[in-house]
């Protein structure tokens, strides 16, 4: 519906031309070639499509969608007039008469084959019968002087007209053709989004089926640590072995009982803070896990603004900083700046940089520059940021290392 609605307002800037045209082609006509035209009948003639132009812009700022038959009524009212001018301006000597192609040329581009075919025999129709029913321009007195001006004022009028039509197929080809180029790419991004969505609920149902089914072997080690615990025969090493054994369980089982409430407690999670106090909480929990790390910290000297968080968000920037210390934990370089719209984070290592082979499909689920990663974190983090209106980007360093662009929208705290 929306491109039925744009070619309609198209059609609104097209009748404007040609209503200007049109209104100059009758003045020069009138009043400096002097010939003998009716002004009341194309006056009100050029009237009425001015006032249809009127209507028609105003109906395109209500929320009805535009169809095809609606379009077709519109295109079939101009031929009607355009047929009504030429009768009482020569008829088929007019050297206007192709502007009866204009609307052919737009229902060609942009309705059904059988309203192509409906316009084509009514304008048709409509040429044929100004062949023989039409008011002269100048009248045949039989002389040689009127034949050869009525030449002259023909081959003008068709320069004239070859111009105009010129310009306003030219004009309405382009647009079209844009037209045409922006659904594609929409339709495009559609499909993208579409497999998109699909892997995410790919990897929901993996997650909650491997979840439910490490249920049962975790129980099973509890009870077997636990018994292997009560052993009397085992020495003190074995049973710190043990321990640690058991912590693990434990982590693991709480592992799964939080990836079960997470989605319960997801909105809850959610808050507005300074973005500077959200990096800083990232960070501080960033620091008890990867103690091994060093960074430098900058960030911009100016009023911070606020950012809408949730642990989504946190965990998403936790994976890019847990990916640079994987690439090298030393010398990362942190750098925290906003503008008028957007809040970048630039996170750069020091590590061997971006493989030239997977530096295109970097994000895309199960690719993974790891030897032993799974290839979902960056694909997750990418769609976490992107449900929060902004992205992420992976650049090569100039001499070593990878820089991650990081672009969160200021918009999305008000949203």
């Amino acid at each position: 519906m929306s491109g039925n609605h744009q070619q309609l307002l198209q059609l609104t800037y097209i009748r404007f031309v040609i209503l200007l045209g049109q209104c100059c082609a009758v003045v020069f006509a009138l009043l400096y070639l002097h010939i003998d035209l009716d002004p009341w009948a194309l006056g009100s003639a050029l009237g009425l499509l001015g006032l249809l132009n009127l209507m028609t812009y105003a109906r395109l700022h209500s929320p009805w969608p535009v169809t095809q038959p609606e379009l077709f009524s519109q295109l079939l009212a101009d031929s009607i007039v355009y047929g009504f001018i030429l009768y009482h301006s020569g008829g088929g000597t007019n050297p206007f008469i192709f502007m009866l192609l204009i609307p052919l040329i737009i229902t060609v581009m942009t309705l059904d084959s059988r309203y192509i075919w409906m316009m084509a025999i009514t304008v048709t129709a409509i040429y044929g019968s100004l062949l023989v029913y039409y008011i002269p321009v100048i009248k045949d007195t039989g002389h040689q002087h009127s034949l050869s001006a009525l030449f002259d004022i023909h081959m003008v009028g068709m320069w004239l007209n070859f111009i105009m039509t010129v310009i306003v197929i030219t004009y309405f080809i382009v647009r079209i053709n844009r037209t045409i180029q922006h659904q594609q790419q929409r339709l495009i991004e559609a499909r993208e989004a579409k497999v998109h969505n699909q892997q995410i609920l790919a990897l929901g149902t993996m997650a909650a089926g491997t979840a439910h089914e490490l249920g049962t072997p975790l129980s099973t080690m509890r009870v077997l640590l636990h018994e292997m615990d009560l052993d009397p025969s085992l020495s003190e090493e074995q049973k710190e072995d043990i321990a640690i054994l058991q912590q693990q369980v434990e982590i693991c089982a709480d592992k799964l009982q939080t990836m079960a409430r997470s989605v319960a407690e997801e909105h809850n999670s959610e808050k507005t803070s300074l973005v500077t106090e959200f990096l800083s909480e990232v960070l501080e929990q960033w620091k008890i896990t990867r103690p091994e790390v060093t960074y430098h910290l900058t960030v911009q000297d100016d009023l911070p603004p606020d950012l809408r968080s949730n642990t989504a968000l946190r965990q998403a920037i936790l994976n890019l900083l847990n990916n640079a210390a994987d690439a090298c934990p030393h010398n990362i370089h942190i750098d925290l700046s906003w503008d008028e719209t957007d809040i970048w984070l630039m996170i750069k290592d020091s590590g061997p940089g971006l493989p030239i082979d997977k530096a295109s499909e970097l994000g895309k689920p199960f690719i993974t520059t790891k030897g032993r990663g799974l290839g979902i974190g960056l694909f997750l983090t990418s769609t976490t940021l992107a449900r929060h209106d902004g992205e992420v980007k992976l650049y090569a360093a100039q001499e070593r290392g990878t820089v991650t662009e990081v672009r969160l929208s200021r918009r999305s705290v008000h949203g």
